[in-house]
Formats: C-alpha cells, structure tokens, sequence
C-alpha cells in the first residue's frame, strides 16, 4: 500500500506560488488562494490584484496591525507594498475583463479534464450563489489556475469527466493544484505535473477515477 501525505495549506500555497513567474500580475480568490500572497519567493515581483479594486498588495498584515479599511475581496485585511494603489471596483472589472491579468488563482468544487469550472454554486435548493468576479477572472485572465483539496470530504474528486455544477466558464483552467498533485487540464484530458512523494500515478488515478497522462 502506497505511503504519503498531502500538502498542507501553506504547503499548497507554497507550489502555486512557485510556478508564479517574476512581473506577473495576479489575481487571488477568496479562500485558499489568498493564502499565496504569504509565499512569493524572496526577490520576485508579483503584483497581486484584487477585485474590489487593490493592486500590488502584500502579505497578510502582523496581528494586531490590521487596517479593515485596506481589504481583499473576501474581507480580510491586507498589506500594500510600495507603489501599490486602491481604486474603484469598475476599473478593477475592466483590468479583469481587458486581459490585463497573466493569472488567476480560484478554488473550485469542480473541474473537468478538459478545463471547464464550475465553482460559483453547488446548485442544491436553498445553496447561497457567489458569483463574486470569478467568471469575469476566469475568461479575462491569460490564464486560470485552480487551487483545492482533490476530495470532497465523502472521498469523491473534483477533477470530473464532465462538470455537474453550475458552470463559471469553459475550458478556462490550465492547472490545478491539490493537496496531493499538481495536474494540467487538456484538449486531451488531464496531464500529470508532479504528485506528493510515495503517491503513485496509477494510485492518483484510482483516486480521480479518470485516466492521468504521464508528465510530459
């Protein structure tokens, strides 16, 4: 039987934040995501967007000097490096929609093989929708990158043949990075990136249910 251990949060934050490359402009969503804002590498220049209208924000702020009128999206507060700006959310919109990010990084409660996101609503009566600007990131960035746990907590994945959910866009997402793997979605279905150690790509597969490509 195969041994490993998933990545930790900040572990997964971590990997993302590796694959990040020097002058992008990025986009975290709500949730995980704002979690890579805390390991950018020493020396790179990320400039971090938010979509209530923040642009080059820092990590997360000491505890005990946050400022709750310099927020992200999800209402945590946030630091601002030199240079950085707050602005109307319009024009951060239409930073969003005009492909003025190289990257977003969302969670989703799905993703297919082929890239398609579904990660607004889960469609069950009574489920609160929150659209948020993930559509608009999602089909504005240059690319979607997906950042969450492999499983549900009933053991199913989220890397699915074919979405169930309320779709956010289609063929939208390059990469998703889990708790176990980092996966590429393709015309051709899923490509493996690098997996934890000891997690083997036939066991990734028999957890996916789906079949995963060798790196190439």
């Amino acid at each position: 039987m195969s041994s490993y251990q998933k990545r930790s949060k900040d572990e997964l934050a971590r990997r993302v934040a590796q694959d990040i490359p020097d002058g992008a402009y990025v986009n975290l969503g709500i949730g995980q995501p704002t979690l890579v804002a805390n390991h950018i590498p020493a020396g790179r220049e990320v400039i971090l967007h938010s979509e209530n209208g923040v642009l080059g924000m820092g990590p997360a702020p000491a505890e005990g000097a946050e400022d709750y009128d310099l927020i992200n999206a999800g209402k945590q507060p946030v630091t601002l490096l030199p240079g950085g700006a707050y602005f109307h959310h319009a024009d951060s919109f239409g930073m969003m929609r005009g492909g003025h990010l190289d990257i977003c990084v969302l969670g989703a409660f799905q993703v297919s093989t082929t890239g398609d996101l579904a990660n607004w609503s889960t469609g069950e009566p009574g489920a609160i929708p929150a659209v948020g600007g993930a559509m608009d990131l999602a089909v504005g960035a240059r690319q979607t990158w997906v950042m969450m746990d492999l499983l549900t907590k009933q053991g199913a994945s989220k890397l699915v043949a074919e979405c169930s959910y309320p779709l956010t866009a289609l063929a939208c997402v390059k990469r998703v990075y889990t708790d176990l793997a980092t996966l590429a979605c393709t015309p051709q279905g899923l490509r493996l990136i690098d997996a934890v150690e000891g997690l083997s790509r036939e066991a990734l597969e028999a957890l996916i249910g789906l079949p995963v490509a060798a790196p190439a």
